[in-house]
């Protein structure tokens, strides 16, 4: 089984940075494509950031230029750096990764969330 903790949400003021983690533990042999989403009150969960394990990006146009998606393999660990935060950044953020367990089989995984609020 793997787990995927989320850190580092909580409040902010619009213009300002958050850092969000997301290690992955558990019976984990490496893990491929990782990812950010978001799901705002009211609204379907959306790409926020993607990664895959030779660190190539993409972005939601919503966030381009102001997030950044970087990751440690070694750590087992992704991260989103949110700069000039805006008040419509508000959600809850989801970690995603898909994982080749031990027994060389490649699952889904996403992890609990964590919130994120930006004040105007």
């Amino acid at each position: 089984q793997v787990q995927l903790v989320e850190s580092g949400g909580g409040l902010v003021q619009a213009g300002g940075s958050l850092r969000l983690s997301c290690a992955a533990s558990g019976s984990i042999f490496s893990i491929n494509d990782m990812g950010w989403y978001r799901q705002a009150p009211g609204k379907q969960r959306e790409l926020v950031a993607g990664i895959t394990r030779g660190g190539s990006t993409n972005y939601a146009d919503s966030v381009k230029g102001r997030f950044i998606i970087f990751r440690d393999n070694a750590k087992n660990t992704v991260y989103l750096q949110m700069n000039s935060l805006k008040p419509e950044d508000t959600a809850v953020y989801y970690c995603n990764a898909d994982v080749k367990g031990r027994d060389y089989y490649v699952m889904n995984y996403w992890g609990k969330g964590t919130l994120v609020t930006v004040s105007s």
